[in-house]
């Protein structure tokens, strides 16, 4: 397993990377990490699961997500991938989308047990975490550097596979396309983030807004956001 492939990327959006590689249709489906639940939404609405369970273990936006009355296939949950209230083998798939790194590094291990647990045998688990390179990384590590966390990340996916826990079905590299109209956009969206504290004081404030202008044009900023997606399965 590589953390990162320079030769194979290509450029795609999420979503069009679990239509090839995810079948969906008529699955039970445990997305871990659901966020504002933007991509939830595009899989309820495009793939045809029997249902997804939406986790969330940021407080205020689980309240917002419960909020939302128009996903008849969706029931959010509140809690993290380190316990997942659920029975044992009783989803087809699982769904990490750039969150296993944002689990506890001393629970991460834990975290890929009880999705070992909850699935299925013959189940898939999808992961796709960024990867640390990029002129969007670059920006983000003036306040946030991930790049431990990632590492860590992908290394307790490498040893779950190692160990024989999971079967590594593919990795798949590809850049994300990002764009941003201006930095107030940026601002509300990856600084005012409310599952993560960002420490920035008004001298680092400039030095990440003047990063941020180097990549505007006249239709907003526009980025490539590398990304890895390790594919597994459970034996059986």
């Amino acid at each position: 397993m590589k953390i990162d492939d320079q030769t194979q990327y290509t450029t795609s959006s999420e979503l069009e990377i679990i239509k090839r590689n995810l079948p969906l249709e008529g699955k039970r489906v445990l997305e871990l990490g659901c966020g504002t639940a933007v991509m939830t939404r595009q899989l309820a609405e495009t793939c045809a699961p029997v249902e997804i369970i939406a986790t969330e273990v940021d407080e205020i936006q689980y309240q917002k997500n419960l909020l939302v009355d128009d996903l008849p296939l969706v029931r959010f949950i509140y809690g993290g991938a380190q316990q997942i209230d659920l029975d044992d083998e009783s989803v087809d798939v699982v769904i990490m989308l750039k969150s296993l790194h944002h689990v506890p590094e001393n629970l991460m291990s834990q975290g890929m047990r009880e999705i070992h647990r909850v699935l299925k045998p013959g189940g898939l688990a999808y992961f796709s975490e960024p990867v640390y390179k990029g002129s969007f990384n670059d920006i983000l590590r003036l306040f946030h550097d991930e790049e431990a966390v990632r590492q860590h990340a992908f290394q307790t996916i490498k040893h779950a596979v190692e160990e024989g826990r999971f079967w590594l079905v593919a990795q798949i590299f590809f850049n994300t396309p990002g764009h941003f109209r201006d930095f107030a956009e940026f601002e509300e969206r990856v600084l005012k983030v409310t599952h993560t504290h960002h420490d920035i004081d008004e001298v680092l404030y400039q030095r990440i807004k003047q990063a941020f202008e180097q990549h505007l044009t006249q239709d907003g900023a526009h980025f490539l956001k590398p990304t890895r997606v390790d594919l597994l399965r459970k034996p059986g």
